[in-house]
């Protein structure tokens, strides 16, 4: 059965960028305030399984044609990968870097390593969080 409602869909292009902006917002505060990796990663995941019940799984994989096992590996290296680049310069495990740099459009920022483990939590949270989904979801 294929239903047509015109206010749902439009309602979710609006809301799905809300909450996808709003994730993207969490991730980068989570370094000063609460937030971070796994609730923007969380966060991403509702606006995509939005998306799954709006429309349906083949369509949605057509718009976004994401791999999220790909995903998955990719955020495990970098966290794994961040967290272990201390040991290998003879600093203690998962110990954090950071300093400033001046960017063209930002100016005097300050960046961290943490920040790179982060983007591996959200990529994992996400690709996890999507696997299931869609497994559970894909079945006729």
């Amino acid at each position: 059965m294929k239903l047509n409602n015109v206010i749902l869909k439009t309602t979710t292009q609006v809301v799905f960028f809300m909450i996808f902006l709003f994730s993207i917002h969490i991730f980068f505060a989570g370094h000063f305030s609460p937030g971070g990796g796994f609730v923007g990663g969380l966060l991403t995941a509702s606006a995509l399984v939005l998306l799954l019940l709006t429309y349906d799984l083949k369509t949605v994989q057509q718009l976004l044609p994401i791999n999220y096992t790909t995903m998955t590996a990719i955020g495990l290296l970098l966290s794994l990968g961040t967290a272990a680049t201390s040991a290998f310069l003879g600093d203690a495990f998962f110990k954090h870097y950071f300093d400033h740099f001046t960017l063209p459009l930002f100016g005097d920022t300050e960046l961290h390593t943490a920040m790179l483990f982060d983007l591996g939590v959200y990529l994992v949270v996400v690709g996890v969080t999507m696997i299931i989904i869609q497994s559970i979801g894909g079945d006729e």
